[in-house]
């Protein structure tokens, strides 16, 4: 069974007519736009507003009408993939390096919806490296910084060991932080620092979570 597959395809489900819908990146997230892809050559009307490049060149492909975050007033509904999932709904994104369009497009969400399957959902943050996109002007008195605050910084690489870049041509540095304590003084103390544009704590927004399992989609309503 493929489970992200399946939880994708029932994060499809909540789409109805006429919605402005944030499409999130990631491999779980593909199922998502797929199955949506699939319902809007079936007469679905809606408009898409992508996450990335690569869920945008994914929707084109499917004939999903798309606008920019900037080109709406608001997202009915955004549906979007997760690294790591706490016992309280905080959660760790940007492992596919598209935390910075994810939260500004999450942002402007009415209702935020996170599909994952089972082995994202932690008791506490912190396994999964967490994710900081930074200004490549400085990035290396960053790395610095966070070396000496103990979060044993790594530069993240592209498959020709050269500094990835995200879509907005920014570095990301992971920080192998092991366990997050307090998320929201950690959250508040990387956006001070200068050179820093965003991290991948996102904090008291998800309304609804999909789990996926062997077993089939679990669905957890978290907040109204």
């Amino acid at each position: 069974m493929n489970v992200k597959k399946l939880v994708g395809e029932k994060a499809a489900e909540f789409v109805e007519d006429n919605m402005v819908v944030g499409l999130g990146t990631g491999s779980t997230a593909y199922y998502m736009v797929e199955a949506i892809g699939k319902r809007v050559q079936q007469g679905l009307n809606i408009i898409g507003v992508p996450t990335s490049k690569r869920t945008q060149l994914q929707a084109e492909k499917l004939g999903i009408p798309l606008k920019s975050v900037d080109e709406v007033a608001y997202i009915d509904i955004t549906i979007d993939g997760a690294d790591e999932i706490s016992s309280t709904f905080q959660g760790i994104k940007g492992g596919g390096g598209a935390l910075l369009f994810e939260k500004i497009v999450a942002n402007y969400s009415k209702k935020i919806i996170w599909i994952v399957d089972e082995s994202k959902m932690v008791e506490d943050l912190g396994a999964f490296p967490l994710p900081v996109e930074v200004i490549p002007y400085g990035s290396q008195q960053l790395m610095n910084l966070f070396k000496d605050k103990g979060y044993a910084p790594v530069l993240r690489e592209n498959e020709e060991g050269k500094p990835y870049l995200t879509d907005m041509g920014n570095y990301i540095i992971d920080l192998h932080l092991k366990k997050i304590e307090d998320p929201h003084a950690l959250a508040n103390s990387l956006i001070q620092q200068t050179g820093v544009v965003e991290h991948g704590l996102f904090l008291d927004c998800v309304n609804t979570v999909l789990i996926g399992s062997e077993k089939g989609v679990n669905i957890r309503h978290v907040r109204k």
